[in-house]
């Protein structure tokens, strides 16, 4: 034997029929604090505070970097410059 029942009702007819709370407060106050976040963090990733945040790094790292080579070509001539003298 199979019995089909089918209910129309609204989410907040069932909640309220099976006793469940309301929980739309809850997730109103969570929604606006999530929406809060989310435009912060928008506000972090314009162009400009990109570039104030990487570009300092990358330009350090690339002035250390031609120290780097800068270092290893004079450590080169002067034991190329060694070799050579009797």
């Amino acid at each position: 034997m199979k019995i089909t029942l089918d209910v129309d009702c609204t989410p907040e007819e069932a909640r309220a029929f099976f006793g469940l709370p309301d929980v739309k407060p809850m997730q109103d106050a969570m929604l606006k604090k999530v929406e809060e976040r989310m435009s912060h963090s928008l506000d972090a990733m314009t162009p400009e505070a990109l570039f104030k945040t990487w570009l300092p790094a990358s330009v350090q790292g690339m002035e250390q970097i031609q120290n780097m080579f800068w270092n290893a070509f004079q450590t080169g001539q002067t034991q190329k410059q060694k070799k050579s003298e009797p």
